[in-house]
């Protein structure tokens, strides 16, 4: 199941559910459905038969007539793991870790699938990582590696957008990775069921129609059952989580000379099962 945040015009964002071409708005299936996607997903048990029974018979409206918004408004937390792709971390010139690399990204950041990304006043080195992102479903603390698929509750694309001066400057990288409209997803929640092996998904990543990056999440050094085990000994996660498992080679500042992002670029980002975001970058007004 495909599940989305959409507007109609100047309306209200609707929690909706795909079904071919058509989007339906999920408080037409279900009375008093929470309108919060993190609440969505944690009362998602008892919500998930009355929603899969009830769109298949309704009209909904046509999805292009629709404007796609993040499907996670305001997750509690966005965990990013670095260093996690064998290419990347080659083309970075460092060792690949023996503990995971943990930084946020924080909720200012959101932004929808298709609306523009900033070329901030601050810097012009900027720069794009296509990532898988986990939702998490189940919250918990201390998860084992065996239960941790038990946890999540489905996944969308990522772009962990990135100001690199920012980022390198200090041994954080918060700042860097935290700047308005830096944290583009969506464009929809595919549930888990409906993605099977997470570890098994071609990525990709363009940039004006040329490919810059392209994997498989085969390739994770910490798959993300070892991502959930860990980063839940710290913390305890919660419903509408977000997990930003790492990105492949192909960063713009790891060409020679780099390749950084320009106002008027546009990014696309592509995962297997789970569709594309495309976003423009502007100058921050």
């Amino acid at each position: 199941m495909k599940l989305v945040r959409f507007s109609q015009g100047a309306g209200p964002a609707r929690a909706g559910v795909i079904m071919g071409e058509r989007v339906i708005a999920l408080d037409d299936l279900v009375p008093g459905v929470p309108s919060d996607m993190c609440d969505i997903i944690a009362d998602w048990d008892r919500l998930n038969t009355a929603v899969a029974s009830q769109a298949a018979t309704r009209a909904g409206v046509p999805l292009a007539g629709v404007t796609l918004q993040a499907p996670v408004a305001r997750p509690g937390k966005i965990l990013a793991i670095g260093l996690n792709y064998a290419d990347h971390i080659k083309e970075s010139g460092m060792e690949t870790p023996k503990e995971q690399v943990w930084f946020s990204k924080h909720v200012n950041g959101i932004n929808g699938p298709f609306a523009p990304v900033e070329m901030p006043k601050a810097s012009d080195k900027l720069d794009y990582e296509v990532e898988l992102v986990a939702v998490i479903g189940k919250g918990g603390r201390h998860i084992s590696r065996a239960d941790a698929p038990s946890h999540v509750f489905g996944y969308t694309v990522g772009n962990d957008v990135s100001v690199r001066d920012w980022q390198l400057r200090t041994a954080q990288w918060t700042l860097g990775k935290s700047f308005d409209t830096h944290c583009p997803i969506g464009p929809a929640i595919v549930t888990a069921d409906g993605v099977g092996d997470p570890h098994a998904l071609g990525i990709r990543c363009l940039v004006n129609g040329e490919t810059r990056q392209s994997s498989n999440t085969s390739y994770l050094v910490f798959n993300l059952w070892d991502q959930i085990a860990y980063v839940s000994q710290a913390m305890t996660l919660q419903p509408g989580d977000l997990i930003f498992t790492g990105t492949p080679g192909g960063v713009g500042l790891a060409f020679k000379p780099p390749r950084l992002l320009a106002v008027g670029d546009v990014v696309r980002c592509e995962i297997d099962k789970l569709g594309a975001i495309e976003n423009k970058v502007v100058a921050e007004v």
